[in-house]
């Protein structure tokens, strides 16, 4: 509910998830994102990388998909992601975890009854460095509902 939010509040999800090859091969077949540094070991390695690269989208979604359990599992419409930026290149077997913080919070313009929330979510591995950041807002229902 829109009222167990405050902006500042921080929030880290408490289960983290280990991305295999095994994810990372089967998420490119399944979006047919064939970029060879996603499939082919030997062409990673000949760009300088020690294994195939686990796709940024797929970090963005498992990161993504960790921080629903804190954020927005009550429901409400999903409004969009903006700022997404990629810090570096992960590779399978990495552990992340999803950190986030309410930034922004108010009423929804249009229709009272929800309010609209913006949170800055950060993927980190293991040592707690960032390996992907983002902002996004959901639709959050209010406890007391006001029509408009």
């Amino acid at each position: 509910m829109f009222e167990d939010f405050a902006v500042g509040q921080r929030f880290v999800d408490h289960w983290g998830r280990t991305i295999t090859q095994s994810d990372a091969i089967q998420f490119v077949t399944l979006t047919l994102a064939y970029n060879p540094l996603y499939t082919n070991r030997n062409y990673a390695a000949a760009h300088g990388h020690p294994e195939i690269v686990v796709s940024p989208h797929l970090l963005f979604n498992v990161v993504l998909g960790l921080s629903v359990e804190t954020l927005s599992k009550i429901g409400g419409p999903f409004l969009g992601v903006f700022e997404l930026k990629n810090e570096r290149p992960v590779y399978p077997g990495i552990t992340v975890r999803a950190v986030s913080e309410t930034i922004d919070a108010r009423l929804s313009d249009s229709n009272p009854a929800n309010g609209i929330f913006t949170w800055a979510t950060t993927g980190i591995d293991a040592a707690g460095e960032t390996l992907v950041g983002y902002r996004r807002s959901n639709l959050v229902q209010r406890r007391t509902r006001k029509a408009a």
